[in-house]
């Protein structure tokens, strides 16, 4: 694990131009001036926002690729400073996690919800055997409503994620908890 730094799930189609792209941009910008480096799949859209944003404070941003999974695309984004390739898509998210110390979900699709259930499915395990959760932010209402889909027909536990109606008091909480954490011991990790 890389301490200070903050993976960012999100979709690969958003476009420059868009709120979306305003937000994420906004989203590494924050992070950066804050001390966080960011973690993304490295690809495009969100991905690529972020690393802008973040890139333009000066802090580490890193890409986890996986170019056997993605062969079409071109690689990393130009704002990626260090390129790490996963060989599958476990193997990516995987990284992406141990690499940080944090975690908050964009909008997405089928995609960011596989990053987003991952840290979701381990504070579910962590807290259940007595450890500190990854601190994890699911951003908007399309997250809460599937959130409130797997609690009521699978059991998922709500309490296992925070629910933020924007990317910005999403952040403000991250911040808190990471703050809160700062004097704690180290966490046990999955």
């Amino acid at each position: 694990m890389t301490a200070n730094r903050i993976a960012v799930f999100g979709s690969s189609q958003t476009r420059p131009g868009t709120d979306e792209w305003t937000v994420a941009v906004d989203v590494g910008k924050r992070l950066g001036n804050a001390g966080y480096g960011v973690v993304t799949g490295g690809y495009g859209g969100t991905m690529e926002a972020v690393s802008l944003g973040a890139g333009r404070t000066g802090v580490p941003v890193t890409g986890v690729t996986a170019p056997f999974l993605f062969p079409g695309r071109a690689g990393a984004n130009r704002y990626v400073t260090e390129l790490v390739e996963a060989p599958s898509l476990a193997a990516r998210i995987g990284t992406m996690m141990d690499r940080t110390i944090g975690s908050i979900a964009l909008p997405g699709s089928i995609g960011t919800a596989t990053e987003l259930l991952l840290a979701w499915n381990t504070n579910h395990i962590v807290r259940r055997n007595g450890g500190m959760p990854f601190p994890s932010v699911a951003v908007g209402k399309e997250w809460r409503r599937v959130g409130l889909v797997l609690a009521a027909e699978v059991g998922a536990g709500l309490e296992d994620l925070y629910w933020a109606d924007d990317a910005m008091s999403g952040l403000d909480w991250l911040f808190d908890v990471l703050e809160t954490m700062e004097s704690e011991t180290p966490r046990p990790r999955l």
